[in-house]
């Protein structure tokens, strides 16, 4: 993530095109389920990136969140903004489904990508664990009928061999997370 914002302070093309790449079409989509079209979710995306560059040009600015959600909160504050230069009247109501609406998109979204991530992880894991943490977590089988069918001979082996695994998906993400 370093290297992304040092390339965005540099104003580095690249940079800018794969914020726009993994950025644009939920920014579309809020701007067009908020009373936009297209040409101002384009505008709205261009002054985005002009306040980005700016936070990042000052000294003190400190990036607490992923830059994805920091520039769609970027965008969300500069169109709610432009919205209330229209005189575009919200009531609380409208501003809470609003929110609760973006709320459950982007959770969708994160949990998307989040079992994305966990499928590839566990491609990298032995097949042996694979099978084992599909049948403890995604079909939920019991400790005992894990031990059963994978023939350990006590619970306490079974729960060791869970804890293996996990490992080994633990240590895979790390090994991902360092390559970024």
């Amino acid at each position: 993530m370093k290297d992304v914002l040092i390339d965005l302070k540099t104003e580095n093309n690249f940079a800018f095109g794969k914020l726009y790449e993994n950025n644009f079409q939920k920014i579309s989509k809020f701007v067009y389920n908020n009373s936009g079209n297209k040409a101002e979710a384009e505008d709205l995306f261009q002054d985005a990136m002009i306040v980005l560059v700016e936070k990042l040009r000052q000294d003190h600015f400190k990036l607490t969140a992923s830059i994805d959600t920091y520039v769609y909160a970027i965008c969300k504050n500069l169109w709610f903004k432009k919205l209330r230069d229209r005189n575009f009247q919200f009531s609380i109501e409208e501003i809470q489904k609003i929110d609760f609406q973006n709320s459950m998109a982007d959770s969708i979204e994160n949990e998307k990508s989040y079992l994305e991530k966990l499928e590839g992880y566990l491609l990298k894991i032995t097949a042996h664990c694979n099978r084992l943490i599909k049948d403890m977590f995604f079909r939920e089988q019991a400790i005992e009928q894990i031990q059963q069918e994978y023939g350990y001979s006590t619970k306490h082996n079974a729960q060791n061999q869970k804890h293996k695994c996990v490992q080994q998906i633990r240590k895979v993400k790390e090994q991902e997370d360092n390559l970024k």
